[in-house]
């Protein structure tokens, strides 16, 4: 009686916890929604006077393949120098030779206070929400990711932690923000409305160890392939603005304020290629450890399993998205495309086979 109520007492709920970490989840949400007006004043009050690089750029390009001299003659004492001028032109398939934006405070003090209010509020909403899932975890003694609601508030937790590195490491990609945080308040709010599922204990079947590194590393991936994702479609409508000025067109005042604000299209390609090629490795890992649990949980290793017949589609998506972009003829919308529509294979993998598709991975909770 003793040794059953021991463990009764080891598995139960803390609903203490349990509350705490829902407290914490809606103070984030609070704090990001913060941090999603600083990041909106950064775009709308930072200057404006500073853009149009790219258009100066692609016109002067066309202004010299059109009426400059093929070489230009200068004397260098009694010796002619024969030099060629420079002129923009495409650098590769789908990039262009054009300087990247100032960035969404445009270059100037106002908008850069803005953004450092942002990226404050940012941290803050990080370590609120980072004390959400820990306390969620602490409630149950175990990893806070054995439904859906728990793999939403750790994504969302991991995305934003994904983009805080990066700028640790100095990398300039605050234009990111905005649309990180916004699709992270939309993470956060299904999750608290549709997905929500009270803390408990586990299924049997997900009693391992390999849970702690098989969806971890599913998790870490599907938030970096998402800041691929955000970056390879910004590519598409930055090219598509750099394609009309080079046409000659004409973009609208909001879209040119907007767009020549972020890196070149070629910047945003090469930086979306990078983020989806270095997390294919452990996507590749991801897959290989769930098979090794599936043995030891069911006694196979593939059973062609929705989540695992759409884990391998995801896969072989990316595989060809990498595999087209290192070819020079895919460089560009092409092989956007192709990243997109991978991305779309994990977010459908995700979402699509949790909730509507039956089979042993079916531990929603919804």
């Amino acid at each position: 009686m003793t040794l059953a109520a021991g463990t009764e007492l080891a598995t139960a709920t803390n609903e203490h916890l349990a509350n705490i970490s829902n407290t914490l989840i809606y103070s984030a949400m609070a704090v990001y929604t913060l941090a999603f007006f600083a990041y909106i004043a950064e775009w709308l009050f930072g200057s404006r006077s500073r853009v149009g690089r790219t258009a100066a750029a692609l016109t002067t390009g066309a202004e010299k393949a059109k009426g400059a001299p093929a070489v230009t003659v200068k004397k260098a004492g009694g010796t002619a120098v024969l030099e060629r001028p420079k002129v923009v032109v495409r650098a590769s398939a789908g990039a262009r030779d054009v300087p990247d934006g100032p960035g969404a405070h445009g270059g100037d003090e106002q908008g850069d206070l803005y953004g450092r209010i942002a990226i404050s509020l940012t941290v803050l909403a990080f370590l609120i929400h980072l004390g959400g899932v820990v306390a969620r975890a602490a409630s149950v003694e175990r990893a806070p990711w054995g439904n859906m609601y728990e793999f939403n508030i750790t994504f969302s937790t991991v995305a934003v932690g994904v983009y805080l590195t990066l700028l640790a490491l100095k990398k300039n990609i605050r234009w990111l923000g905005l649309f990180l945080i916004t699709t992270v308040l939309l993470d956060l709010g299904i999750a608290v409305t549709v997905l929500y599922t009270a803390s408990d204990q586990l299924v049997p079947a997900l009693h391992s160890y390999w849970l702690y590194i098989h969806v971890s590393t599913a998790i870490l991936c599907g938030a970096v392939f998402y800041v691929g994702a955000v970056g390879t479609l910004l590519y598409l409508f930055k090219d598509s603005y750099e394609t009309k000025l080079e046409n000659g067109g004409t973009p609208g005042r909001f879209a040119t304020s907007f767009l020549e604000r972020l890196p070149a299209s070629s910047s945003l390609d090469k930086f979306s290629y990078r983020i989806n090629a270095a997390v294919f490795p452990l996507w590749t890992f991801t897959i290989i450890a769930g098979a090794i649990w599936a043995e030891s949980a069911w006694g196979r290793y593939w059973g062609w399993d929705p989540k695992e017949t759409w884990a391998f589609i995801t896969w072989v998506a990316y595989a060809c998205y990498l595999h087209a972009r290192a070819t020079a003829g895919w460089k560009g919308r092409k092989a956007a495309y192709l990243a997109l529509i991978a991305f779309g294979c994990w977010l459908f993998n995700y979402y699509g086979v949790n909730i509507f598709v039956s089979g042993k991975h079916s531990y929603a909770g919804v």
